[in-house]
């Protein structure tokens, strides 16, 4: 399906999804592997690309979340967080510069989504959400699977 499809989609079967949703039925669809070419190379980024529907649930998921979670973050974090860009995070350099800080610590984690412990995220998720069928969802996505050149992998 594609976006310009979602809204017809949904008309038609809101209620159906919204249930399946309610009830614990609804089940994810493996995500599309697509490689990103890295600056090195010959080396890849692999994402995970969701189906249409599946980004849209996950958008709703996130709108929800994102206030319980927001406040938990660093004030020093501004990658993927509302209200916050590159602007703020070069003024927040120039004031640890002016408040006398003279290292910077820069890193990336290599295949850290590859990484997470899901046992551990579902449980950290846990503490906070206590709705069981938000968690199932989430456990539910991350565990949907990945479709890469047409075959479950």
């Amino acid at each position: 399906m594609q976006v310009d499809e979602l809204l017809p989609f949904l008309r038609e079967n809101q209620e159906t999804l919204i249930q399946e949703i309610r009830e614990g039925r609804y089940k994810p669809n493996p995500v599309r592997r697509v490689e990103i070419p890295k600056e090195a190379k010959g080396e890849f980024r692999k994402l995970g690309v969701p189906t249409v529907v599946d980004r849209e649930i996950q958008q709703a998921i996130a709108q929800e979340l994102s206030p319980i979670f927001e406040e938990q973050f660093s004030e020093n974090s501004f990658g993927f967080r509302p209200k916050r860009g590159a602007h703020d995070a070069l003024r927040q350099c120039q004031k640890n510069v002016n408040d006398g800080y003279v290292y910077v610590v820069d890193m990336d984690l290599e295949k850290f989504f590859d990484t997470v412990c899901q046992s551990k995220l579902i449980e950290v998720l846990s503490r906070s959400i206590k709705d069981v069928r938000v968690i199932s969802l989430i456990h539910k996505y991350l565990n949907a699977g990945v479709i890469a050149n047409g075959v479950n992998l």
